[in-house]
């Protein structure tokens, strides 16, 4: 992952250490946000999203779909 740092702004990149996270190369702050790590989701919290409308297959599906306004990205060389 790559991010901005929290500390300076400047632009950080994945640590290639035993240490996950991203390193700054200007202020050598460290962090892990990025990764979403410290966050667990209780059992019971991700249990509940599996009758959560949002992930049912044909709201996915939906997400995939071409556009109703017939727009289409091909047509002006995808710019």
């Amino acid at each position: 992952m790559r991010c901005s740092c929290r500390e300076c702004g400047t632009y950080m990149i994945q640590a290639e250490s035993e240490r996950l996270g991203c390193v700054c190369p200007e202020c050598g702050n460290r962090c892990r946000d990025c990764l979403g790590t410290d966050t667990v989701v209780p059992r019971d919290q991700l249990a509940k999203l599996a009758s959560d409308p949002r992930f049912s297959p044909e709201s996915l599906a939906e997400t995939f779909e071409s556009p109703a306004d017939g727009y289409d990205d091909e047509e002006d060389g995808g710019f």
